[in-house]
């Protein structure tokens, strides 16, 4: 499955953005969609996941309440609505699709990437 991430920008502190991620190529609905996100000299780092039904939705525990993942199946795209953005939110972000079990958490598990996009919170 291809993945096209877009939606980021540079926006100030308390700010919101939302991010998309369109899917193509195969079932979409087949995958479990997250989103990743990788700040310069850090290590890529789980954000959030959304089961295929969209029924089920798990967050780094430091975007929750903040943060809200969704999915919209008949239009193949995944959503990632970002609210009280801070500069620590600041990284390039990644979408993906996992169909393997496992821990959600876990980057290796994921099956596809999209190519990024960069999200930039001044203080």
């Amino acid at each position: 499955v291809q993945l096209q991430a877009s939606g980021g920008g540079l926006v100030q502190a308390g700010d919101s953005l939302s991010l998309s991620c369109a899917a193509s190529g195969r079932t979409f609905t087949n995958y479990r969609m997250g989103w990743f996100r990788q700040a310069p000299g850090k290590e890529r780092e789980f954000v959030a996941v959304i089961n295929r039904s969209g029924s089920y939705t798990n967050y780094l525990d430091s975007v929750k309440g903040r943060f809200t993942i969704s999915r919209d199946n008949a239009k193949n795209t995944v959503y990632l609505q970002m609210n009280s953005l801070k500069p620590e939110d600041t990284a390039v972000y990644y979408c993906a699709a996992k169909i393997k079990g496992g821990p959600d958490y876990s980057s290796y598990l994921y099956d596809y990437w999209g190519q990024g996009t960069q999200v930039t919170v001044s203080s």
